[in-house]
């Protein structure tokens, strides 16, 4: 019988419990898939632990990225068994299996295996959303992107490259400030050596960055403040490291704007901002200019300290739990 990850009661990783389940009939227009693998992402821990803006009823399975291969349909079309595919979801990635539909559905880039298409899409369309829809980043401009050793973080540097910035990497060790210039950083800053709102000073002649990628909020999102230029655009990720208070005066004088990034609303609210995306992000990859960084794959079993590499800060890109 296939197993899933089943978070019955909310609360931290090992809270969650894996049970077999009975695997379900399709319904007209429905695709059963194989999942080999998939993405986890701090989203998963927080919706465990009830502290997401989505929150699905009781119980439910976490993860909202997997790569897998279709194994039956029953009348979608532009499906077939056997092909390799990423999974779309709210929920329900760390299982064996999984029923969708095919607007869920995105073939896996050739050259990507099952791990990494699971961990692309969340990511780089995150980055793809934030840097282009967002802050319309633009070729020349001073790019600084915070948590550069995580997933997100590092898919914005590859993106912000591809887009002609100059890109300052910060990041909390010298591994992952290495990871960072392998994806085409050209200036890396370790939080621990230097202030970074002084190294980007530092590093720009006093000018300051032009878009600000913020994963992590708390200080970091109040420092980022200081080091900003004239018509800079802030990005907020995500509150990793908790949640930031913007001075307002700051942002007055220096013609700041400060957007939220939700890459899988905005889709929900404009598709054809998803298709885009997609259709793009998948012309990169095919052609070998943007790819996850895959620290750690662990079995589905090891649900819990695969997610607690995230909360630890202890993964550089991307953690994975394989299932085949």
């Amino acid at each position: 019988m296939p197993k899933a990850v089943v978070c019955r009661e909310l609360g931290p990783p090992e809270s969650l419990r894996l049970e077999t389940f009975e695997s379900a009939r399709l319904a007209p227009g429905q695709v059963r898939v194989a999942i080999h693998a998939a993405g986890i992402n701090f989203p998963d821990i927080l919706m465990a632990a009830g502290e997401y803006q989505l929150k699905p009823p009781l119980p439910f399975t976490p993860g909202v990225e997997a790569g897998g291969e279709v194994t039956e349909v029953n009348g979608a079309d532009g499906v077939a068994v056997g092909d390799r595919v990423i999974l779309k979801l709210r929920h329900g990635a760390y299982a064996d299996e999984a029923v969708v539909t095919p607007s869920q559905l995105t073939p896996l880039p050739r050259a990507f295996d099952y791990a990494e298409g699971a961990t692309f899409l969340a990511a780089h369309g995150t980055a793809y959303h934030g840097l282009i829809d967002r802050a319309q980043l633009l070729s020349g401009e001073v790019l600084l992107v915070h948590g550069a050793g995580g997933g997100v973080g590092l898919a914005a540097v590859e993106v912000g490259k591809l887009l002609g910035a100059t890109v300052i990497a910060a990041a909390s060790s010298e591994e992952k400030l290495a990871v960072a210039r392998a994806k085409g950083a050209d200036h890396l800053v370790l939080y621990r050596s230097e202030p970074f709102r002084d190294a980007v000073k530092r590093i720009t002649d006093g000018r300051g960055a032009d878009v600000v990628f913020d994963p992590v909020g708390g200080e970091i999102f109040e420092n980022s403040v200081r080091c900003i230029a004239w018509g800079a655009r802030l990005l907020v990720i995500g509150f990793t490291g908790g949640i930031g208070l913007a001075r307002t005066n700051l942002l007055l004088i220096k013609g700041a704007s400060v957007l939220g990034v939700r890459a899988g609303e905005a889709v929900r609210k404009n598709p054809a901002l998803g298709e885009a995306r997609i259709r793009k992000l998948t012309e990169w990859a095919e052609a070998g200019q943007v790819r996850p960084n895959i620290s750690h794959r662990l079995p589905l079993e090891d649900y819990a300290r695969a997610m607690r590499l995230l909360v630890d800060r202890k993964a550089i890109g991307r953690v994975v739990l394989t299932m085949r």
